[in-house]
């Protein structure tokens, strides 16, 4: 008799043991193959939730299958402890550890709506854009400058405290007159701050959050800025016809304000190179422009033959070398121009009515594109009635 329980006891062990490891698979099997999810979708972690909280909200979305299975996946690979609060992007047919990967990782949040203040030279302008989840391209919600009507689209969305993502973008170029002018226009912003020094900002854009200090955001262009000059510095060719990353710093401005087309940066910088190598005046008219306007806003007309004649730091018509300061913050590309010049003879650069510049070595070969140039203008002139 007691063979024959113990008998049945031992195959019932067995069938439990066999029941146990094929729920076990199962469970591998459920926890590693494509999750329910259709379409790309965000879910958020809030902050301070648990496991429990996150792993309901999950099943709920239809991002995953089962929350206890997520519950026990998660302990046994030993990230209970690791959820990141924010807001995130699922792709479609995640797995739970793909998921479990996602909202863990931390990183920035990934907000429906982003809400980018733009400096630019003609003034801010605020740009409203919805992400869809899994498309690369942002759909437009409103457009609008400061002083305009608010659209309804952008105040319906700060009623109803809709998560949004804000940054701030500075376009290269502008002066740091211009930077903190334009900031002062962000409402979203608090907090006073001083112009500081020219060409100490990087061009970029950065999150910011609503009610953050215009100074901290400065503080945070100025050290961006020094950390690309330094990188850019050291990474310099050799040979260079001047000494400091100060005056890399100078050279790179004028370079980005000579020229917008990213492939004719290098060659813009070698002109300068090669006409401070052989001792000639850099003549660069966004250097006369600044020594008139101190970089305060736009000169809104041409530079008068009085002014090109008159001795002033920034004039380098009259001038050797560079001038005292930079004229603009440049963007890193820029500043990598500056101190890795393309090698090339040329000497002379002006406007070939395409947006970009015709380069020549000799004198002849310039005043023959500045025929060129003018001809363009005229005709230009001509079919406006200007």
């Amino acid at each position: 008799m007691w063979k024959h329980i113990a008998a049945n006891a031992l195959t019932l062990g067995i069938v439990l043991i066999v029941c146990i490891a094929g729920l076990v698979q199962i469970g591998k099997t459920r926890w590693s193959e494509p999750g329910p999810l259709t379409e790309a979708a965000f879910f958020e972690v809030p902050r301070g939730a648990s496991l429990r909280q996150v792993s309901e909200g999950l099943a709920d979305a239809g991002i995953v299958t089962s929350a206890s299975l997520f519950r026990i996946g998660t302990g046994y690979v030993d990230r209970d402890d690791d959820l990141k609060f924010g807001t995130y992007e699922i792709p479609p047919g995640a797995s739970m550890p793909e998921v479990l990967e996602i909202v863990t990782a931390g990183g920035p949040s990934v907000f429906p709506f982003t809400v980018t203040y733009l400096l630019r030279a003609i003034g801010p302008e605020i740009r409203v854009r919805e992400r869809v989840p899994g498309q690369t391209e942002a759909v437009e919600v409103a457009t609008f400058e400061p002083g305009d009507e608010v659209p309804e689209a952008y105040t319906a969305l700060i009623e109803r405290g809709v998560p949004i993502t804000w940054r701030v973008s500075v376009a290269p170029g502008l002066t740091s007159w211009e930077v903190v002018e334009g900031l002062k226009g962000a409402d979203f912003l608090t907090g006073e701050v001083e112009v500081p020094p020219e060409g100490s900002l990087a061009p970029d854009t950065y999150d910011v959050t609503p009610g953050g200090e215009r100074a901290a955001l400065i503080e945070r262009m100025s050290r961006a800025q020094e950390r690309i000059l330094a990188e850019a510095w050291a990474a310099r060719a050799p040979g260079l016809p001047f000494d400091t990353p100060e005056e890399a710093l100078i050279l790179a401005s004028i370079v980005e304000k000579e020229t917008a087309v990213a492939s004719e940066r290098r060659t813009v910088a070698a002109v300068f190179t090669n006409r401070m190598e052989q001792g000639m005046r850099l003549q660069t008219d966004p250097t006369v422009i600044y020594g008139i306007t101190r970089g305060q806003g736009a000169l809104g007309r041409g530079i008068r033959a009085s002014e090109l004649r008159q001795a002033t730091p920034y004039n380098t018509y009259v001038i050797d070398g560079m001038p005292p300061t930079p004229i603009a913050n440049p963007s890193a590309e820029a500043i990598r121009a500056a101190v890795d010049p393309e090698e090339t003879p040329f000497l002379f650069f002006v406007a070939d009515g395409t947006g970009g510049h015709a380069f020549a070595e000799t004198l002849a070969e310039h005043n023959e594109n500045v025929a060129a140039w003018r001809a363009i203008e005229a005709a230009r002139g001509a079919t406006t009635g200007n």
